[in-house]
């Protein structure tokens, strides 16, 4: 699909006439993240999309494009390509941030914003934690990090799949692992993840970085559900977003058993609560 300059992949399902909801994955993942909920919104009556974002899976691997201004404008196009006006976007980790950013940049084509670990990018900097924020530092380095996530067949993308999990938990299985492994074993894919967070480390000081910021502080005007897992040790739960940064109706959410990734480390939860959010704007 062509949007913005560039050509996304996409996996779709449900009635091709419902309610667009678009499903924007995180690192280090791509759009299978969202296996576990496509099939459920689109039986909910939805018409159910999720894309590789720019630089992933099946996804075009440009050379630049890996800010949020240009983030949010594939979003935005991707949705006018599948012939919407508008849709719901839900978003995780870095796809939340991208979600954030759509409804402030582009807010016409928004009309929802479901969030997971994915607090509002004004307080991203200062809600990381030590584990996420160790990673973040490494990954500004040049070449060694893209190298690390190659070597031993991308066994990095597994320990910081576990890492970032609830402990104790299933995820990743096997299947994942081997999946999320394969997917960044494709060059430059490894280096496009990357320039996502070299992006927003690298820019706090400069121009564009400062512009972004206060663009950002432009309150949204749709309504937002803010999903956390309460035991995710790459982003503290505790990162609620203040109401002057939301107008519409704001609800947070709290999954006790989840880690970084409330979508696949217990998705039977999290769907019976999107689907329940959802259903506010068919009334």
């Amino acid at each position: 699909m062509a949007a913005n300059g560039a050509r996304f992949h996409i996996a779709e399902c449900g009635p091709a006439d419902g309610p667009l909801v678009l499903f924007l994955h995180g690192f280090p993942e791509f759009w299978w993240a969202w296996r576990h909920q496509l099939p459920v919104v689109a039986a909910a009556g939805y018409r159910a999309v999720a894309m590789d974002l720019r630089g992933y899976g099946a996804s075009d691997k440009t050379p630049r494009g890996y800010d949020p201004s240009t983030a949010a404008a594939d979003v935005s196009g991707v949705i006018r390509s599948l012939g919407a006006t508008d849709a719901v976007v839900v978003g995780h980790g870095w796809g939340g941030f991208i979600g954030w950013s759509a409804a402030v940049l582009t807010p016409r084509q928004i009309r929802g914003l479901a969030v997971v670990s994915a607090p509002h990018p004004l307080l991203l900097a200062r809600s990381g934690q030590r584990k996420a924020l160790t990673h973040t530092a490494w990954f500004q380095l040049p070449i060694l990090p893209e190298r690390r996530l190659l070597a031993h067949d991308g066994i990095h993308i597994e320990q910081l799949l576990r890492a970032w999990s609830a402990p104790g938990g299933t995820f990743p299985d096997a299947e994942s692992s081997r999946r999320y492994r394969a997917a960044l074993q494709v060059w430059p894919a490894p280096h496009c993840a990357l320039e996502y967070h070299r992006w927003f480390a690298r820019s706090r000081l400069r121009p564009d970085g400062r512009k972004y910021s206060a663009r950002m502080r432009t309150p949204v005007a749709v309504p937002v559900l803010q999903i956390h897992g309460a035991q995710d040790p790459a982003v503290s739960p505790t990162a609620v977003t203040p109401p002057h940064l939301v107008t519409a109706p704001l609800r947070h959410e709290l999954l006790t058993p989840a880690g970084h990734f409330p979508h696949e480390e217990v998705p039977d939860l999290f769907n019976t609560l999107l689907v329940d959010w959802l259903a506010s704007f068919r009334s």
